[in-house]
């Protein structure tokens, strides 16, 4: 433990108003264990925190008398910085795959791209067919359709549409995502 003494080598958050970087006339201080001190000078607060020797952390600085907490900085960075990183641990990443046909596919090539995204799928990722009209193709848009409505048919059983097939320039895009069930 200790109070922090060197402002130059120190590593804090840009958010982080600690000791001399106080510069509210008063401040509402509450102490090591959680009690609050009352309102006081921030010279009068520094002090009591230097007694300590803790630092005196600035925790709400937009209230209307700015509470500051008397507190081990480097321990509370440690605890913000493991809080953090277990957070980061349990949030899932859902990552959309892609796979690009085109409307005039072949059936082999068609049924590469089905094992792929029901690979994907049993993964638990989405995944997003995209097929671009190149030319005149733009013009047999319903061909198009019909591909992606039978990749839709022939993934059902694992998959549901999330985002339907819609047109965006030259490209039709459907994204797919696991069933909720599976």
């Amino acid at each position: 433990m200790g109070r922090i003494k060197n402002n130059k080598n120190r590593r804090k958050e840009p958010t982080d108003i600690v000791n001399e970087d106080i510069r509210f006339r008063e401040v509402l201080v509450i102490g090591p264990n959680g009690e609050q001190m009352g309102v006081m000078m921030r010279r009068e607060a520094l002090e009591k925190a230097y007694e300590m020797n803790l630092d005196l952390l600035c925790v709400a600085p937009n209230a209307q008398t700015p509470v500051c907490k008397i507190v081990d900085y480097g321990r509370y960075r440690f605890e913000e910085q493991k809080k953090a990183r277990e957070a980061k641990k349990k949030q899932h990443v859902t990552e959309i795959k892609p796979l690009r046909v085109s409307p005039v596919i072949d059936e082999n090539d068609f049924n590469t791209k089905l094992n792929q995204a029901r690979k994907w799928i049993e993964e638990g990722q989405k995944v997003r067919i995209d097929m671009r009209f190149r030319g005149r193709m733009i013009t047999r848009q319903e061909v198009g359709k019909e591909i992606i409505s039978k990749f839709t048919e022939a993934i059902s059983d694992i998959a549901e549409v999330s985002k339907s097939a819609s047109l965006e320039g030259n490209t039709m895009s459907v994204i797919f995502s696991p069933k909720k069930g599976k």
